[in-house]
């Protein structure tokens, strides 16, 4: 059973009620819940290889209250994420994406003027935005928000990314684009389109088992990211350390999940990655979704 000391829990987001998962209370419910999401994963502490209380990980150019500003900045958008996807509730789920859009690049720009430039969580605003949209659509519809009901309608409105964007691509511009062509790898955008399968399928489940047996959640928090590194093929890993960097992190956590692990083994396994320049940024925005989807019924 993992363990967490009291001194070095991260601290829990707002106390938001879902309002029974529908009805019109739900849509500003979802922005404050992805928000608080955000919160909640940059506090959690120790994190191997990112930004938490205790120190920056891999990271040069980010530190905790840059993190801090970027979240304020960004908050107020996600509640416009659902109000959008609730105007357009009845558009065909493949034509959503180009209503959302553009209140993703207004999000982005919020986040780099607070920031200075820095890119701290457009992974963030692209998987918790769409989270957001889709539970506006459903709402829109008279639909209970439900943690399947939410995943199917994210992979529904992107079920087309991979294949235009990727598959699609002949002059690579961005990282993601590179690591597609040149590893298959999907990142971010087959995520969503997969209805954040790796959230489901391995995330979750690990997060009820530790909930149903009495753990805090720092704990279940810390465990699901240890899972999240463990399955998660993280472009911002490859990016970095290429496929060894990603293997290395997968290894590393999948030995701790086998053996049980410790805070103290978080620990050591951050000086590893952050000598190493590894920074599994893909897991910890898939961490914050996994925070969102367990405040609703399975």
């Amino acid at each position: 059973m993992p363990t967490l000391s009291a001194d070095n829990r991260a601290r829990a987001p707002e106390n938001v009620d879902i309002a029974g998962g529908d009805g019109a209370g739900a849509i500003p419910a979802i922005g404050l819940l992805a928000a608080a999401a955000l919160r909640e994963e940059v506090m959690l502490t120790p994190k191997p290889g990112l930004v938490d209380r205790r120190n920056n990980g891999a990271h040069r150019d980010m530190d905790l209250p840059l993190f801090m500003a970027s979240i304020t900045a960004i908050a107020p958008w996600f509640g416009r994420f659902a109000a959008c996807g609730e105007r357009h509730a009845d558009m065909p789920a493949e034509q959503a994406l180009t209503v959302i859009r553009p209140v993703g690049h207004a999000c982005e720009q919020a986040m780099f003027a607070a920031t200075g430039g820095v890119n701290t969580h457009k992974g963030g605003i692209f998987s918790l935005g769409l989270l957001c949209a889709a539970a506006g659509r459903l709402t829109g519809r008279g639909r209970k928000l439900t943690r399947g009901a939410l995943c199917a309608e994210v992979a529904a409105m992107c079920a087309r990314l991979v294949a235009t964007e990727l598959a699609g691509c002949r002059r690579p511009a961005t990282v993601g684009e590179h690591l597609y062509l040149r590893h298959g790898l999907t990142g971010a955008r087959g995520e969503a389109a997969g209805g954040f399968a790796t959230v489901r399928d391995h995330a979750l489940p690990a997060w009820d088992r530790l909930q149903a047996a009495g753990g805090d959640r720092d704990t279940a928090l810390l465990h699901g990211l240890l899972v999240l590194m463990a399955h998660n093929r993280d472009t911002n890993l490859v990016s970095r350390g290429g496929l060894a960097g990603l293997g290395f992190v997968q290894g590393h956590a999948r030995r701790l999940l086998a053996k049980g692990w410790r805070t103290q083994d978080l620990e050591i396994m951050d000086r590893a990655l952050t000598r190493r320049n590894l920074s599994p940024g893909g897991s910890a925005d898939l961490l914050a979704v996994m925070a969102v989807l367990a405040r609703f019924p399975a």
